[in-house]
Order: structure tokens, then C-alpha cells, then sequence
């Protein structure tokens, strides 16, 4: 980088960067849908594992968890500055924000449990044991319910955000993939990865109502949704395939090549824009002209080794993290703006 600042420590930090690698100006030239336009150190250990992110939209915060380092990072979206460094999560993978009621959940695989962080501590209050290897969650609003996915136990752990205990766990006969809230049917659907299946369950009763084929999609992983035109966004693990399933008549209408390696995959309803994130190095961008027609913008390029996205639907910027820049360890948030032409 041209100019880097540096952060230590646990507490309150900031770091920005002021200009753009030589690496990434380039990458940013080619770019169709994206370009660079600011990113800044985390306060972690370089070269470790991130995973998922999720944003606070009324308040402007990110929550990006650094899997590798233990950490949750609350990230302040207007000023690019880490607020907060939050330890004692580790291998947290999902991130799941409860709006109105100030704490995260977090997944935290290394020890099997779902962390409780109070947002106003800044701390984790509690943990919750799961099945073997806890994943990405999704928030039931009405039902005041977080789902959290146990990949591993094959399974769903169903938290009371209230009372904040596991009052239920369901099992599958597949590993479990992200699930999501779908708040016009009122179901929470799962991807069922090595059965190449969407389960849909009724939050009011925790039972599985349905489990509907993926057609060619293989190893369905990551999922976002357009609740709106009733599209569920599918990242197919085993054939690098995004699958756009219709969620009224649960069936798959498009297929649409990825890069390798997808993992998250995130839906920008104001422009109709899908982004995956790809291990290979890209983010695969798609958009969606209507209900029905899709297609590829491109493979954006960015280092290797990012998997997780995540999209600010207010200002449309996408915000990765990165371990590595050139083979160089890095601890690194980039933010793009999203390009857009007539």
C-alpha cells in the first residue's frame, strides 16, 4: 500500500487508508460493476481466516468476524473506523445482528457454541452449546427467533433472542447450509447441502414443512433472497453455479456460471445486483433485469482467499475483508462502490 496506518489493541481504533495499491488501482480499472474506494487494517493478526459479516443498516455498523483470530469487529460504515474489538469468539463464522436489541450472535466453531454479545459491554454475556460445528443464522423478526445453522450436526439450532437459550434443535439428514427468513411466506428455508435440497420450516411450530429440489445446483451453500419478486439466490459449492429459485413455485428457473470456489452471496435490491464472493479470487456479479431475467456482469477481480461479502443497500457499497494481499499476510477491510452505467 501507498499509505497504511497500523492498529493495535482490543478497544477502540482507527484505521483507514488513504490511497489505493497499485494492485488495486488495476484491479479497480478493469472492474465493469466495482470499484475500490477505500479500505483500512483491522486490528487482528495478519493471514487469519474471515468469514461472515452483516450489516446494521439504522445505525451504520458492520459486524465482521475474524475466524482465524477469535475476534468480532464492529465497524463504524460512515468513517470507516473499528469501534469495537470484540474477543473471546472463537472461530466465529456466522454473525447474526438482532435490531432493537443492541447484541450479536455469534457462531463460534472452535468450541461448538453461539456466543451472546452485548453490544453496550462490548463483551460476550453468555454462550450457548450446539450440536458440533455452528454456521451462518438468520433472523425471524416476528417470531423473535434466530436460526443458526450446525453444518457439521447436520442440524438448526433455534435461539429465543428474548430469553436467549436454545429452545429447540432440528435435525437433518444433511449438512446445513445457510438458511434464511422469508417474511412474505413466513418460513425460514435452509440449504441442505449434501442433499442438494431447500427445507422451508414454519417458525410457529419449528417443524419442517418441506424440502423442495435444487435441480443442477450442487452442494447449495450460501443464499441470499429477493423477498420482493420471490427469488431465492442460491451459491452451488460443487459446480460453481448460481441458482435462482422461485420461492412461490419452488422450483429452480436459471443457472448462472460463478468462478470457483463460491461461498456467501449477497442481493442489492435497489440496483437488482448479486454478488458472490469466490475463494479463487472474484467476486461474481449478476443482475437481475426482472423476476425472470437474469445474467452475468462479471468476474470481478480481488485477492484470493475472499469468501464473505457484505452489501450497505443504503449507499450500494460492498465490503470484503481480506488475509492476503499478493501472498502477503494482511488483516484488511476493502470497500467498494458499486458502478453503474446508463
Amino acid at each position: 500500500m501507498n499509505r497504511i496506518f497500523r492498529c493495535f489493541g482490543v478497544s477502540i481504533l482507527f484505521c483507514a487508508v488513504g490511497t489505493l495499491s497499485g494492485a488495486a488501482q488495476h484491479a479497480a480499472s478493469r472492474g465493469k460493476t466495482l470499484r475500490e474506494v477505500a479500505s483500512f487494517n483491522l486490528p487482528g493478526p495478519a493471514g487469519k481466516r474471515f468469514d461472515y459479516l452483516t450489516v446494521d443498516e439504522k445505525h451504520g455498523r458492520l459486524f465482521s468476524g475474524h475466524m482465524g483470530a477469535g475476534l468480532l469487529y464492529v465497524i463504524d460504515m460512515r468513517t470507516n473506523t473499528v469501534l469495537h474489538t470484540i474477543p473471546n469468539v472463537p472461530g466465529v463464522e456466522g454473525v447474526e445482528y438482532i435490531p432493537g436489541m443492541n447484541k450479536v450472535y455469534t457462531s463460534d466453531s472452535y468450541e461448538r457454541k453461539i456466543g451472546v454479545v452485548d453490544l453496550a459491554q462490548h463483551k460476550v454475556v453468555k454462550k450457548l452449546s450446539t450440536e458440533a460445528k455452528p454456521d451462518g443464522g438468520a433472523y425471524a423478526a416476528p417470531f423473535h427467533k434466530v436460526y443458526v445453522s450446525d453444518e457439521r450436526g447436520k442440524a438448526e439450532a433455534v435461539i429465543d433472542v428474548n430469553k436467549d437459550v436454545i429452545v429447540k434443535t432440528i435435525f437433518f439428514d444433511s449438512e446445513a447450509g445457510m438458511p434464511q427468513y422469508d417474511p412474505i411466506g413466513k418460513r425460514v428455508l435452509v440449504n441442505l447441502q449434501d442433499k442438494n435440497l431447500l427445507a422451508e420450516i414454519d417458525p410457529a411450530t419449528d417443524t419442517v414443512v418441506a424440502r423442495y429440489p435444487v435441480g443442477k445446483c450442487v452442494g447449495n451453500h450460501g443464499m441470499a433472497l429477493d423477498v420482493a419478486h420471490r427469488r431465492a439466490f442460491l451459491s452451488c459449492e460443487g459446480n460453481d453455479t448460481l441458482t435462482v429459485f422461485d420461492l412461490d413455485k419452488h422450483i429452480p428457473i436459471a443457472y448462472l456460471p460463478m468462478a470457483a470456489g463460491p461461498d456467501v452471496v449477497k442481493f442489492d435490491p435497489g440496483l437488482g445486483r448479486i454478488y458472490v464472493a469466490c475463494y479463487s479470487g472474484a467476486i461474481s456479479v449478476f443482475q437481475e433485469d426482472g423476476p425472470d431475467h437474469f445474467r452475468k456482469l462479471e468476474d470481478f477481480p480481488v485477492q484470493p482467499r475472499v469468501h464473505s461479502l457484505a452489501v450497505d443497500v443504503t449507499t450500494h457499497r460492498v465490503y470484503t475483508p481480506e488475509e492476503q494481499e499478493n501472498g502477503k499476510p494482511v488483516a484488511r477491510m476493502i470497500v467498494y462502490a458499486a458502478v453503474v452505467h446508463p
